[in-house]
C-alpha cells in the first residue's frame, strides 16, 4: 500500500511542478490553485508512505517519479527539447526507481 500511495505522490510531484512553472510566479489563480492542491496532496501521501518506508528510498523514489514525469511532459508538450540522450538518461531514472523497489 505504501508504494501505490508513493508513486500516486510521485505523479502529483509532476502535476504540481507543471502548474508552479504555469502559475507564472503564482500570479494565475488557477495554475496557483492546481499547484497547491496537488503539492499538499503529493506532500500527505509522501509523509504517509514515509510511515512504513526508509526516509532515504521513499523521497529519492517520489523525488525520481516527479522528475522523470514533469520533463516526458515537458518534451510531449514542446516545453522541451528531446534528445536521444535525455531519454537514456530518463530510462536511467526510471530504472534506478525499480531498483529501489526491487531492493526493499
Amino acid at each position: 500500500m505504501a508504494w501505490a500511495v508513493l508513486v500516486i505522490s510521485g505523479m502529483l510531484e509532476a502535476v504540481w511542478a507543471t502548474a508552479l512553472d504555469k502559475s507564472q510566479g503564482l500570479s494565475r489563480v488557477i495554475p496557483a490553485t492546481v499547484f497547491l492542491a496537488a503539492l499538499a496532496a503529493s506532500m500527505t501521501g509522501l509523509a504517509i508512505a514515509m510511515r512504513s518506508l526508509p526516509v532515504g528510498t521513499a523521497y529519492a523514489v517520489w523525488v525520481g517519479i516527479g522528475a522523470v514525469l514533469t520533463v516526458v511532459y515537458a518534451m510531449a508538450t514542446g516545453g522541451e527539447s528531446v534528445s536521444a540522450l535525455k531519454i537514456v538518461f530518463l530510462l536511467g531514472i526510471v530504472g534506478c526507481v525499480i531498483g529501489l523497489k526491487l531492493s526493499h
